[in-house]
């Protein structure tokens, strides 16, 4: 195995252990925002990965050229507005109908790395996204409406899709510490400034609650970016997204472990289309250039 095919493996391996991460959250989340508003809960969680990510790697920033420092801006941007328009959603439709809205960006990315940046997409990729969106369906969806709900979900699995498109061309792994820390920077303060119309931020009730926001600050918000980050220098937008459509079957797995689910046939079912969609695409040939071609622009 060349030491090119190795990194691809490796950044492959680094999003799904992200992913099952982010999967782990899940019964946290249904806890912590039954206790204090969600979008002072995403301020909160943001501004304590800002703070700790800003701690260790301030000089990373430092060395950011000025267009890096912009282009950080806006990943930040499209992601906090990303989370604020999929938690006003999550208010008005359910979380099942919510998870396969949002997991929709497994769509628009190759839809939109197609469009924006002139990238062919092989045939094996969309037959990769049909099964990855058809194993969505079968883990969340139990009824279907379309409402404001979900037109918000879509906008925030467009706005995901837009990130992950312009991550993986904009991310230079030498620069995923400092890129990273512009982003969270960015997305804690989309967040704060959701809760300005109450006055600010309502912090967490409880010792329970600020274990689970500093894990899921630390290690779901921080840690996760810095992978997201390194690992998109590297693989394809394409390819991360179907990587991340693991997060439901993580989830899944993750609340039968915990006893507050049941395996049922459409949970194999879907998991198991999931999960063949992303070694679909694990042995899709890379017929585009490298990732250091794509990201160095003259």
């Amino acid at each position: 195995m060349s030491g090119a095919s190795r990194i691809n493996l490796l950044a492959t391996f680094g999003l799904l252990v992200m992913t099952a991460v982010w999967g782990s959250t899940f019964v946290l989340i249904k806890d912590v925002v039954g206790r204090m508003p969600v979008a002072d809960f995403l301020a909160v969680r943001f501004t304590v990965a800002a703070a700790a990510m800003f701690v260790l790697f301030h000089r990373h920033v430092v060395r950011l050229e000025r267009r890096q420092l912009w282009r950080g801006c806006a990943l930040g941007v499209l992601y906090g507005c990303g989370q604020m328009l999929q938690t006003r959603g999550l208010a008005l439709i359910s979380p099942s109908v919510s998870g396969f809205v949002t997991g929709m960006y497994v769509v628009f990315t190759p839809l939109l790395a197609t469009i924006l940046l002139r990238q062919r997409m092989p045939a094996t990729v969309w037959l990769a996204v049909g099964l990855a969106t058809l194993g969505l369906a079968l883990l969340s969806l139990n009824g279907f409406s379309v409402d404001l709900g979900v037109w918000l979900t879509l906008a925030s699995a467009l706005l995901y899709g837009l990130h992950i498109v312009a991550l993986g061309h904009w991310s230079r792994a030498e620069e995923a510490f400092g890129l990273s820390t512009v982003q969270m920077a960015v997305i804690a303060l989309v967040c704060l400034l959701a809760t300005l119309g109450h006055g600010g931020p309502v912090l967490p009730p409880d010792r329970g609650a600020w274990i689970a926001v500093l894990y899921m600050a630390l290690v779901a918000g921080a840690g996760a970016m810095l992978m997201q980050t390194w690992a998109q220098a590297h693989l394809p937008a394409s390819r991360a997204a179907i990587v991340m459509t693991t997060e439901p079957v993580f989830a899944a797995a993750f609340a039968v472990a915990l006893g507050s689910d049941v395996v049922t046939w459409r949970m194999l079912c879907g998991g198991a289309l999931v999960l063949g969609a992303m070694y679909l695409v694990e042995l899709t040939p890379r017929r585009q250039p490298p990732a250091e071609a794509i990201h160095h622009e003259v």
